[in-house]
């Protein structure tokens, strides 16, 4: 039983989805969500164009097959982002407007929501590996002690990536709120 793996994965899917979350500047992380319907088939932004910043305030996006322009502009228009794509035939790009106080206290409640998440995640995870271990002293395959030990091995590992889980959301909020 790989615990601290599990957990390793279980922050980084949190932080995937922080990059998820727009904070002042542009960044192409925002559009990871983006599903486009492409020949029928639900396709990701990333499989069908480059994305880059050309500053700090615009992301541009120049599909692979010009005829999907269309259906790109269309899908981040009904993304839950709140961003205008602006098409001129051959690229697409997003002006990035800046944050307003509210928006940003809003979006800073959205990261903690999502740290939230990670840390249930964690936590089940070590209750799992808890029930492994009492599961072993009943079997006989651990003594009480050593049980114990183990247990204290796991709250420990569970402590340490929830103190990284915190990290990762202060840096996070700090990201959102620097204007």
């Amino acid at each position: 039983m790989d615990l601290e793996a599990s957990m390793r994965k279980s922050v980084e899917a949190t932080q995937r989805t922080f990059n998820t979350i727009r904070t002042g500047r542009a960044n192409p992380s925002l559009l990871d969500k983006i599903v486009v319907e492409y020949y029928g088939a639900e396709t990701a932004l990333k499989a069908l164009a480059t994305l880059t910043t050309p500053d700090s305030q615009t992301i541009q996006i120049q599909p692979f097959d010009s005829s999907s322009i269309n259906l790109i502009e269309k899908a981040i228009g009904m993304s839950d982002l709140g961003l205008t794509p602006n098409n001129d035939g051959k690229v697409i790009r997003i002006n990035i407007p800046p944050l307003t106080e509210d928006r940003r206290k809003d979006l800073c409640k959205l990261a903690a929501k999502y740290a939230e998440e990670g840390k249930v995640a964690l936590r089940n995870i070590r209750r799992e590996g808890i029930d492994k271990i009492k599961k072993m002293e009943k079997d006989g395959d651990y003594s009480e002690d050593q049980s114990r030990d183990e247990q204290d091995s796991v709250q420990k590992l569970t402590d340490r990536f929830i103190n990284e889980l915190e990290k990762h959301l202060a840096e996070k909020e700090a990201e959102i709120l620097k204007v």
